[in-house]
């Protein structure tokens, strides 16, 4: 592409910009200023390093979930900034007239409405936040298509997918297969036995990613996995039966996908989040960037594995929510952030996290088609039955 051709900066705003994603979106618009110009930032409740983004790119629209540190805030960034608080700010940015992209980079379903807001303002969605897609996929995607907008992934995994579908004039059905790869986390030689004596710390461990620790828990129990075949059944416009998962401990090979032909592509590349975030900015463009390149030579070796099913349910839970979708999704994801949350704080072992989010599913009256105000009682109900069962566990 001609320098005089290129296409002016994509102004985006980062919701969740002190987090792994948020940080490493950070990096990809030092990288290429000309590419990627961030107009807005959101944070839960780190106030100094939110502000001290705000200086270093000159941005001025910011939100804070905790409303009482706007002051503290506004009190470090630029001159003139406009600092909105709570769940309204996240709104507020969403809806940025000048911003042309919204980066979810917020852990859980706070992003759900924001999401909806950008949706609905005609901006473009960049999702890192598997939660939304699993708790609303269809009410997402059909608002995207409706809307006119796109929805790219920034999951290394689904933006793999997205790579190795370029270009397939086919549609869904010339794919045979979306094979989504795993670490296998920690625990992916451990025997089954002793799961049950895992710490905190010892499942904080993993192997290959540097990650929050929300996901990194699910990482290590599957649910992770679990959460991304939903996605991609969302994503990708396939039934949950053409959504497949394969340890892979190298976390080289990002994702593939099978055609009806038999052919398999594959998307590879050195672990590094900056690789998916700055394709969804820059697509469907390739830009040059200083990330270090794939060595397969010194690679060696790539390994591929059956994931461990059996002792590890979160993949039979996921596929049994996402082939009955309703609101069993979003009951299963409510149940085990709760579940997560409890194993962090040594409430509960680390198998009991699958009982858990089981129990709760199994207890759950499924809506079909159900409304957002439905999808969100369903997840409120959920929360709470799994707190329940927390306590009665402590008791």
């Amino acid at each position: 592409m001609s320098e005089s051709s290129t296409p002016a900066p994509k102004k985006v705003v980062i919701l969740g910009s002190t987090g792994s994603i948020g940080t490493s979106a950070l990096k990809v618009a030092r990288e290429i200023p000309e590419r990627m110009e961030v107009v807005g930032l959101a944070a839960g409740s780190r106030a100094d390093e939110l502000a001290a983004q705000a200086r270093e790119f000159g941005v001025k629209h910011l939100a804070i979930a905790e409303e009482a540190l706007c002051d503290s805030v506004r009190r470090g960034s630029p001159e003139g900034s406009v600092v909105h608080g709570g769940q309204e700010g996240l709104r507020d940015l969403a809806r940025l007239p000048e911003a042309d992209m919204i980066l979810i980079a917020i852990t859980g379903t706070e992003g759900l409405q924001p999401a909806l807001d950008a949706i609905e303002a005609g901006k473009d969605l960049a999702v890192a936040s598997k939660e939304i897609l699993v708790m609303a996929g269809e009410i997402i995607m059909s608002a995207a298509r409706k809307a006119g907008v796109r929805v790219l992934p920034v999951d290394s995994e689904h933006n793999a997918i997205f790579q190795c579908l370029e270009g397939n004039a086919g549609g869904a059905g010339a794919v045979r297969r979306l094979i989504l790869t795993a670490s296998g986390g920690p625990f992916r030689t451990a025997p089954v036995e002793s799961l049950k004596d895992v710490t905190p710390e010892e499942a904080l461990n993993h192997p290959t990613w540097k990650m929050g620790p929300k996901i990194t828990i699910d990482s290590a129990t599957l649910f992770n996995k679990g959460l991304e075949m939903i996605e991609a059944r969302w994503l990708f416009d396939v039934d949950m039966n053409r959504v497949e998962v394969v340890v892979h401990p190298q976390s080289i090979v990002h994702s593939m996908v099978e055609f009806v032909d038999g052919s398999v592509l594959a998307q590879l590349s050195t672990t590094d989040m900056c690789f998916p975030i700055q394709y969804a900015v820059t697509w469907p463009d390739r830009v040059a960037h200083s990330l270090k390149p794939l060595d397969l030579a010194s690679l060696g070796r790539l390994d591929f594995e059956e994931a461990r099913g059996e002792d590890f349910p979160a993949l039979r839970l996921a596929r049994d929510a996402g082939n009955r979708c309703g609101t069993l999704p979003a009951v299963m994801n409510a149940a085990n952030e709760v579940a997560v949350a409890a194993f962090l704080k040594e409430k509960i072992a680390f198998p009991r996290i699958w009982g858990l989010v089981e129990e709760v599913m199994s207890t759950h009256e499924v809506i079909d088609s159900p409304s957002l105000e439905a999808l969100i009682g369903s997840d409120r109900e959920a929360r709470i039955t799994a707190e329940q069962i927390v306590r009665g566990i402590e008791n």
